[in-house]
């Protein structure tokens, strides 16, 4: 790259794999008769679709990716991004052009030349999400560019066109045969695994032992020639340890199993290095054993399957539950005086008091995905941030006229896919395998696999009590269901712990009177009272700590290197 379309009126850069580009390529050729290829790969077919077909080419497309291609004679700059936000894109708008890149850094290297300010919106989103969500970055003059989009720039303007979003693709028609859902689900997740299986490298799967990587890898074995690779970490301090389960689950589908065991050592090692490989804020603590993972993995392949996505489109997080008993007329009646007794009870109930705290129906999904993750709430923000860095905290939290009318839960699924899943998960798994020069592919995240899990009736989804429904039974055409009937951890860290031992002292450092004054940004007396409170006991505010040392590890790192604040 850049490629050259064979009219040679087009010029592409582009990162990422479109899977079904066979058929595409033998699309064109029946098109264009007598037309050859001149390479075997993906790229090029997706640069002679955008010369046979234009902008709508995108429609056809299945994959993860980034596209920049450049129309030489109309000197236009196309950009593209994938359906769901797998890979990457950042774009800083100038007065006559456009800044693009799959990396932030990228873009801040030419900090000498164009401002950078730290952007006040992103940083009190950060505090109370964990990530920045777009459109923002971390910094007022970059934004991410947004996912299933077109952009076309000419120089003095850039226009923006959606072409695929979720709200988008919600029908009024909805799935309640459980038997005929089941079918289509595994015909969906085979066509899917198949299709990120097409490499011309060694690959393997990512396997914590839970409901969606254990299919994901079950799907894989089912369907490959050879034993699977898969790939697991286990921190043996820690009561979350699922590597005996990871190690069950391989057995029964035969794969051939790695295994690493990481100190708490080993992981805080990688904490400093973390403003490095995620360029902003970014305060998930499950990137430190994905880092870990996805190191080991690339030892033995060069390519990875991932089961992200299954949570988000079958209903398998607590926030789901609690949308509904907050959209209870009743529960809303005690919730009020609930939260104040919970706030005097033991650390458990402080934040379970933390979540039923009133907020307005416009800020209700975001106030429920912040507490159910122990981040900060808006209130407690207001009084943390300094006043010239407050801002409005809005995000879009309803998906505007639909098709037919969504549950509670349906809602805040859809909320964490329009920014959970592309601005932290993705991003986590992104930055942390292309950090060890390791592809990532993610099966479950196939649009059309989202797009029927949209329409799929919430009863097939959570039922009888049980969450994912429908995604388990699959998985149990596969493996006994016994084997997972426990709680959920996934690949996680005991971050609780490790600030109250090994990670202590960096803690105190980072927050330092000292330090907290030099960043500027929040109240050294109030980040002082939540040192002092976890310090005596109340363990729901060790999220709360982890951001605020996560915001001034990046600003102590970013201040000299790029912006003016």
């Amino acid at each position: 790259q850049p490629m050259h379309s064979a009219c040679g009126r087009y010029v592409m850069v582009y990162n990422g794999e479109v899977y079904n580009f066979a058929e595409l390529a033998a699309e064109i050729q029946k098109e264009k008769t007598g037309f050859a290829f001149r390479t075997h790969g993906d790229s090029e077919v997706l640069l002679e679709a955008f010369a046979l077909w234009g902008p709508s080419f995108i429609s056809k497309t299945n994959g993860m990716f980034a596209i920049a291609i450049f129309d030489r004679h109309k000197q236009e700059l196309h950009l593209f991004r994938d359906r769901l936000g797998i890979k990457p894109l950042f774009v800083y708008e100038l007065k006559d052009g456009i800044l693009f890149s799959s990396e932030l850094k990228s873009i801040t290297a030419l900090s000498g030349q164009l401002p950078f300010h730290i952007n006040p919106q992103a940083m009190q989103a950060f505090l109370h999400l964990g990530y920045v969500p777009h459109p923002h970055s971390i910094y007022e003059e970059v934004k991410k560019f947004p996912s299933g989009s077109h952009a076309l720039c000419n120089g003095s303007t850039t226009s923006y066109h959606s072409y695929w979003t979720p709200a988008s693709r919600i029908s009024s028609a909805v799935r309640y045969d459980e038997k005929e859902a089941l079918q289509q689900l595994r015909q969906l997740m085979e066509s899917s695994v198949k299709y990120r299986m097409i490499s011309d490298v060694p690959f393997g799967t990512f396997l914590s032992g839970g409901i969606d990587s254990s299919l994901v890898t079950a799907v894989a074995a089912s369907v490959s020639a050879e034993p699977v690779k898969t790939f697991s970490i286990s921190f043996p301090e820690s009561s979350r340890n699922e590597a005996s389960y990871s190690r069950e689950v391989a057995a029964r589908l035969g794969t051939r199993h790695h295994e690493f065991e990481v100190t708490e050592q080993q992981g805080r090692e990688l904490i400093p290095s973390l403003v490095d490989i995620y360029d902003e804020p970014f305060s998930d603590s499950s990137s430190i054993p994905t880092l870990l993972v996805s190191g080991l993995a690339r030892k033995h392949v060069t390519m990875t399957l991932s089961g992200d996505g299954g949570d988000e489109l079958f209903m398998g997080y607590g926030a789901y539950q609690w949308a509904t008993r907050l959209n209870d007329p009743s529960f809303f009646l005690l919730k009020g005086l609930v939260s104040k007794l919970l706030g005097m009870g033991s650390p458990r109930y402080k934040r379970v008091g933390s979540l039923l705290q009133r907020v307005s129906a416009a800020h209700l999904r975001s106030h429920i995905f912040s507490q159910e993750q122990g981040m900060f709430t808006r209130r407690e923000i207001k009084s943390l941030v300094l006043p010239q860095w407050r801002a409005p905290l809005e995000v879009m939290e309803h998906p505007g006229p639909l098709p037919r009318v969504l549950s509670a839960a349906e809602l805040q699924a859809l909320f964490d896919m329009n920014y959970y899943l592309p601005d932290d998960l993705l991003v986590k798994v992104d930055r942390a395998t292309m950090h060890h020069s390791l592809e990532t592919r993610v099966p479950l995240l196939d649009y059309r696999v989202v797009e029927f899990a949209l329409n799929l009736s919430p009863s097939l989804k959570y039922k009888n009590g049980q969450s994912k429904y429908l995604l388990k039974q699959l998985l149990y055409q596969y493996l006994p269901p016994e084997m997972f009937e426990r709680p959920k951890w996934g690949f996680s860290v005991p971050l609780e712990k490790w600030l109250r031992g090994g990670l202590r002292s960096y803690m105190h450092d980072v927050l330092s009177p000292a330090q907290i004054q030099k960043a500027g940004l929040v109240n050294p007396q109030t980040v002082a009272q939540y040192l002092s409170r976890f310090e005596k006991g109340e363990s729901q505010l060790y999220n709360r700590i982890w951001l605020l040392m996560v915001l001034h590890s990046w600003t102590d790192k970013q201040a000299s290197e790029v912006f003016n604040k």
